[in-house]
């Protein structure tokens, strides 16, 4: 609607063309909003193990609170570009927050599992809906010398907010219920509404395209397959479950079926001639490989390294990792700004650098006998690494995409997060359970038999305790410790996967140079 201190601009000015005073006040109401989508995700993994009570429930059913929402938002990814095209950017962000606020306030009305499952289901699609269209936004309301900035601040929702998650989900749950965790997001988002209806500029650009159905459906079966197989295989026991393989086989022959779809329909639903730019295509797998299959693991595991190791209440661990969040939120405007001033390659170089360096160097070294203080300064370097990675990484891949496919390029740019880090979400339950049995196995090994029943013995008779109890007792100590061992190695191996997203980043400097050459 028309506002005299917020006019809409005419159709021949440029999207950025706009006063400092509109650029910040749009960029607010679109970036809390993308905020509030994000933090959600990571602030309800802290309370789904205290749901199997209020719910009638066990863990493998509230399980599905997570995955319920996951795979509907990378669902719902897919029809993102259709309705922007169709209805412009600022009705479907309007739209994605409408539907999560009220999906939100029904989780927390829920007293059954069946109903916060649909209710997050929802949810999810109004997660996708927002992601997509707050970034298109932000990325329109800064001119071109200023996209790196952009994308600096729109980092602090992508990766700040699901750092600081575990820490206001610890804070809510303690201080009041779980319920509250659901709950304030509905004032937000009626806020937001209200003000983007008020003061966001109407879309002037639309575009006539059909919706390729086989081919959504085809690429959404795909994608529930896999995202479902990844999240329970643990649970499942992996391929020695025959649920695992029929997922495996669902996904790999949707996946198949979407392709011949894809190549025989006159309107594809993902138009990939965009991968033709060796920019696009080495960005993306940085995306995929060192963000999903690689930073996603840390952010499973620190939590569960400060909460199962080193034994600290839900709020304590959510403290702990908030000071390596605080350095994701600084440093990621620092990165757009460098973008900008020295270019989003070397800037990406730089923060793959001391990713590495984290990761290989630092990050394994924490362990039960990690003086805290130091267990969070070994931490700082990693959101340092993480706030200079996002930025840099979108606007190489934004601005090597056509004007006319950035919001595509998005879409494919969350798709790729959400299944890369459920890759990585697996990888590291996984890996973390045998590692775990390998350190016990090995612990056993190299053990004195005699000398371990002369200790048990001794200590029976010390603590007067029956044999049963300190043979249990031991036998957990064993346990816990080669839980304790078994972070060294699954710290390891997300770092291998960073090394070879790495690859990627080193290609970007690769091809340049190849080109350079041919040309002399």
């Amino acid at each position: 609607m028309p506002n005299s201190k917020f006019p809409i601009p005419n159709s021949a000015q440029k999207p950025w063309e706009i006063t400092t005073k509109e650029r910040i006040v749009y960029t607010i109401i679109v970036m809390v909003g993308a905020f509030m989508a994000i933090l959600d995700t990571t602030v309800v993994d802290v309370i789904v193990p205290k749901l199997t009570g209020p719910l009638s429930t066990d863990m493998y059913g509230v399980q599905w609170i997570i995955t319920s929402y996951m795979v509907a938002a990378a669902v719902g990814l897919l029809i993102c570009e259709y309705l922007i095209k169709k209805f412009g950017s600022k009705k479907v962000y309007l739209a994605g927050v409408a539907m999560f606020s009220i999906a939100s306030m029904f989780c927390g009305l829920s007293n059954t599992l069946e109903t916060i499952i649909v209710a997050r289901v929802v949810q999810g699609v109004g997660e996708a809906l927002i992601m997509v269209t707050s970034h298109v936004m932000i990325f329109s309301y800064f001119p071109p010398k200023m996209k790196g900035l952009a994308m600096g601040i729109f980092a602090l929702g992508v990766s700040f907010a699901p750092a600081l998650g575990p820490t206001v989900g610890g804070y809510l749950t303690e201080y009041y219920n779980w319920r509250m965790v659901f709950f304030i997001n509905v004032p937000i988002g009626v806020i937001l509404v209200v003000a983007g209806l008020i003061y966001l500029p109407k879309d002037r650009f639309f575009e006539k395209m059909s919706f390729n159905f086989k081919s959504f459906t085809l690429l959404s079966i795909a994608t529930v397959s896999l995202l479902i197989m990844l999240s329970r295989g643990q649970q499942l026991g992996w391929f020695s479950s025959i649920e695992i393989g029929i997922l495996l086989y669902i996904a790999i022959v949707g996946y198949i079926l979407y392709i011949l779809a894809e190549m025989h329909s006159k309107k594809s639903l993902i138009d990939f001639s965009l991968f033709k730019n060796a920019d696009f295509t080495n960005g993306i797998f940085i995306y995929f490989f060192i963000l999903g299959f690689s930073m996603y693991q840390y952010f499973y595991l620190l939590p569960v390294y400060y909460e199962h190791i080193k034994m600290l209440p839900t709020l304590n661990a959510g403290i702990a990792i908030f000071a390596f969040a605080l350095f994701i939120g600084i440093f990621s405007p620092i990165a757009g700004i460098m973008s900008d001033k020295i270019g989003a390659k070397k800037t990406v170089a730089i923060a793959a650098v001391i990713y590495l360096f984290t990761s290989f160097f630092l990050l394994p070294n924490l362990n039960y006998y990690t003086p805290m203080t130091q267990a969070i300064l070994l931490t700082v370097p990693f959101g340092v690494g993480m706030g200079m990675f996002f930025a840099p990484v979108t606007v190489l891949i934004l601005q090597s995409a056509p004007h006319n496919k950035s919001e595509l390029a998005i879409v494919l740019m969350d798709y790729v997060r959400f299944v890369g880090g459920s890759f990585g979400t697996a990888l590291a339950t996984n890996n973390m359970e045998y590692f775990k049995s390998l350190n016990f196995d090995r612990m056993v090994e190299i053990q004195n038999i005699e000398y371990i029943r002369l200790f048990l013995d001794e200590a029976k008779e010390f603590l007067g305790v029956t044999k049963e109890l300190i043979e249990e007792v031991f036998r957990n100590y064993e346990l816990f410790m080669s839980y304790n061992y078994g972070f060294y190695n699954t710290f390891m191996h997300a770092a291998y996967w960073g090394l070879l997203g790495s690859l990627f980043v080193l290609l970007l400097f690769f091809k340049k140079d190849l080109k350079v050459k041919k040309e002399e």
